[in-house]
């Protein structure tokens, strides 16, 4: 390869900064957002439990950011466009905070549990975490 070659090569690879730069962004934003909803939703507070070194808060929570960001990756590699992006990392948000509601009401207590550092109850929510987001991921190949 001549020396043309390989910079008209890294010239055409670093013109998609920018587009990674903002697929990026709303990939951090919607995490935030996520993030901050989710942590709104559950009646314990991840964050105190985590600092207090609670495992099971740590698993469950941990399950839920991988729940979430299977699909949001599966977003940004399908979309057309940064609002489809946008709107389907939406979705996955809401499935995502559905699928702890879900779990909430199958397994009796719950949030007590996993306050309660029962390492069980924090691998039942990351695992029904993980699980719908891997569901949810293979749904957005459109």
């Amino acid at each position: 390869m001549t020396n043309s070659n390989m910079l008209n090569t890294a010239l055409t690879s670093l013109a998609g900064i920018p587009s990674f730069l903002a697929y990026f962004a709303v990939a951090v934003v919607l995490l935030l957002l996520f993030i901050r909803l989710y942590t709104w939703v559950t009646p314990h507070d991840e964050f105190a439990l985590i600092r207090a070194n609670n495992p099971a808060a740590a698993i469950a929570f941990g399950g839920a950011l991988v729940g979430f960001a299977w699909p949001l990756a599966s977003a940004i590699t399908h979309s057309m466009s940064l609002l489809d992006c946008a709107i389907w990392g939406a979705v996955a948000l809401v499935v995502q905070v559905l699928t702890f509601l879900v779990s909430n009401a199958a397994l009796k207590q719950l949030p007590q549990r996993i306050t309660q550092g029962e390492l069980a109850a924090g691998i039942y929510s990351a695992g029904c975490s993980i699980t719908i987001g891997i569901l949810n991921a293979a749904c957005m190949s459109y």
